[in-house]
């Protein structure tokens, strides 16, 4: 699955992009905006595959976040000018939506997208730079991660793990089906919950909170 968010001023342009992702198979939605700046907070703290990105926005414009972007995302514009044609291939984009847009023309564009995009090859593993060397984790038995300041800790069945990776970079790495943010401080495995009560999670003796606006995403995956 290919995990995207949606950019947009307009709640109208919103529904129709949401309505549009929902019936392709390959994309994920994990959340939209009505302005860059909260999207920028998000990406910075979550690993994003692909954007669909208005241009003209009265707060933070379609260029602004390109230019704030620490890692390049795929990008589909979405504009009703096609003068930020040009200026959007300045960028790298894969392709520009002019509204109104059909639902074939979306296609096309998500195609272009993804056949841009580099084929992960999942390991059930990863490895991470703790002080004075590389140590192995194994997914199976991650718990959860939790953000500590600069820092992540991993606490697997075996052991707790000291790396200085971003949420953004571990998001890249889990597979998407197994691991689920919770959280701003929070990543947890699906499989080791033992219950939930009152938007708390249990795994093993840690109670870990559901942050309000990782709720929906949580409770939609959990099924």
């Amino acid at each position: 699955m290919i995990n995207c968010i949606i950019i947009d001023d307009t709640p109208l342009a919103i529904e129709k992009l949401e309505g549009f992702v929902k019936q392709t198979p390959a994309l994920n939605l994990i959340a939209s905006f009505n302005n860059g700046l909260e999207a920028i907070s998000f990406v910075r703290e979550q690993w994003v595959d692909l954007v669909f990105l208005d241009m003209q926005m009265e707060q933070f414009t379609g260029i602004q976040f390109l230019e704030a972007l620490q890692y390049k995302p795929k990008i589909i514009i979405v504009s009703a000018y096609s003068q930020y044609a040009v200026q959007g291939f300045d960028y790298n984009v894969s392709d520009y939506l002019l509204k109104p847009y059909s639902f074939e023309r979306f296609l096309k564009a998500v195609d272009k997208a993804l056949a841009d995009m580099p084929q992960k090859v999942r390991k059930d593993y990863m490895f991470v730079k703790t002080e004075y060397r590389m140590e192995r984790i194994d997914f199976k038995d991650i718990l959860y991660i939790e953000g500590m300041g600069a820092y992540l800790q991993f606490v697997t069945t075996q052991s707790k793990t000291m790396s200085l990776l971003s949420f953004a970079q571990v998001g890249e790495l889990l597979p998407p089906e197994n691991f689920v943010r919770t959280h701003k401080s929070f990543i947890v495995a699906m499989n080791k919950i033992n219950n939930i009560e009152r938007n708390v999670i249990k795994i093993a003796d840690k109670m870990i909170p559901i942050g309000k606006s990782y709720q929906e995403e949580f409770y939609k995956r959990l099924g």
